[in-house]
């Protein structure tokens, strides 16, 4: 037991998935793992294994934005062996050919966070992602007919912003699409030693303001759980 996830030690897989909604990774354990068992309860982040097509797999909801995420990641690597982090999150458009539901895999994740300013004061250190978790979730995109796009997102701290169109001078340099906390989980994959990688759904567009339900962001974004899964 770690200060914020009571399962025993063998409880939690080498492979985790990591949303950040707790509900969300209910719905992928009762949705895609056989013989789930919900090991974490603290605070109300879920924490579920079972197994898929024979493996063993874990999700754990981390809340919203770094802080709260590298908690998480942290206890699950120091306290209980994971191996293998994939974020399946939604994802704000900034590019106008990325439509709602498409699928972003993060290469890199950009980010107006500090988190890395202690360790790095005169540099910018880039999270990027795991090349043997992108390649598995390029291939199996591919082989399976699910478009996506690949490239460099924004983990943001802030999730709502004063300036409407703040968003353009990422936009301006290429990046995809804003969440809050692929860089996170890179920068503490990398510090430890395992993979990582971020697969986004779009949820909404800061280009032109659409944006899919509550419910849809909770339950309906099969196919980036399909790649992450097929992923490790």
């Amino acid at each position: 037991m770690s200060l914020h996830i009571e399962a025993k030690k063998g409880e939690i897989a080498e492979s985790v998935l990591l949303p950040g909604d707790p509900l969300r990774a209910k719905w992928i354990a009762e949705t895609f793992l056989k013989d789930a068992v919900c090991y974490n309860n603290i605070r109300g982040m879920l924490g579920y294994t079972g197994n898929y097509k024979g493996k063993k797999v874990s999700v754990q909801g981390t809340g919203m934005g770094i802080p709260s995420t590298l908690i998480y990641c942290n206890e699950l690597i120091k306290d209980y062996g994971a191996k293998k982090l994939i974020r399946v999150g939604s994802a704000g458009a900034y590019q106008p050919e990325i439509k709602l539901m498409d699928i972003v895999i993060a290469m890199a994740a950009s980010t107006n966070s500090a988190i890395n300013k202690s360790y790095f004061p005169h540099a910018d250190f880039a999270p990027t992602a795991s090349f043997d978790l992108l390649m598995k979730a390029v291939a199996y995109a591919k082989d399976n007919g699910i478009s996506f796009k690949a490239g460099n997102v924004l983990s943001s701290d802030k999730f709502y912003e004063d300036k409407k169109d703040s968003y353009k001078e990422w936009a301006d340099h290429g990046v995809l699409c804003v969440e809050m906390e692929a860089a996170a989980i890179y920068t503490v994959a990398a510090r430890y030693g395992v993979d990582a990688l971020a697969i986004l759904t779009i949820s909404d567009s800061l280009v032109n303001g659409e944006e899919i339900s509550a419910l849809v962001r909770e339950q309906k974004l099969v196919e980036m759980v399909e790649i992450a899964l097929h992923s490790f």
